[in-house]
């Protein structure tokens, strides 16, 4: 297992409706089975479902004290491609981030032409495996398997307990298929 010397900060940009606060749960609480200690939270007013919204997630071996938003991310989750060039927060504090995932086939943004970029067709795996376009289990999938720092049974039982019965199995095998493909790009 890694274990992280370093407070990550994982920023989260998406719509209302997408399941970006539900993806920063996720990535906690797999970094909590992990044995990490873990924090997440959303960031939003009186915006509804289509409008930019913003998520944070942190990941560390000690207790985490800090309570402000994050805004130097390690590590960047974008869950809508039609944020880039429309929502300018996406672009700040970029210096020291290591990752980029993506929602999107390929990257022709230059915003991020000197980093590292995992771009994952999300919605095109959620429409094929789950039948609607939520992303969220799939970006966990490429975000553990791209980081290193979740493995693959604590995505697992964090998708198990936060997402609906019903629809499990389905989440289940697109985050891993995700995991796959992710592990690919590295």
């Amino acid at each position: 297992m890694f274990m992280t010397k370093k407070l990550i900060q994982i920023r989260f940009h998406g719509r209302g409706g997408q399941g970006t606060v539900t993806l920063a749960e996720l990535v906690a609480l797999a970094g909590f089975y992990m044995g990490y200690e873990t924090q997440s939270f959303p960031s939003f007013g009186v915006e509804r479902r289509g409008a930019p919204v913003l998520a944070f997630a942190r990941i560390f071996d000690q207790p985490i004290r800090l309570r402000e938003q994050i805004y130097e991310p390690d590590f960047l989750i974008i869950q809508d491609k039609t944020l880039l060039g429309v929502d300018s927060s996406i672009e700040k504090g970029l210096s020291k981030t290591k990752m980029v995932i993506v929602n999107m086939e390929n990257n022709d943004s230059a915003i991020f032409k000197n980093l590292k970029v995992i771009n994952i067709p999300a919605t095109e795996m959620a429409l094929r495996i789950i039948g609607k376009p939520f992303v969220n289990t799939i970006l966990l999938g490429a975000f553990g398997s791209a980081s290193g720092l979740l493995s693959l049974e604590s995505m697992q039982k964090a998708i198990t307990e936060k997402i609906k019965r019903e629809v499990v199995d389905l989440n289940l095998r697109a985050m891993e298929e995700a995991y796959n493909f992710a592990k690919n790009k590295i």
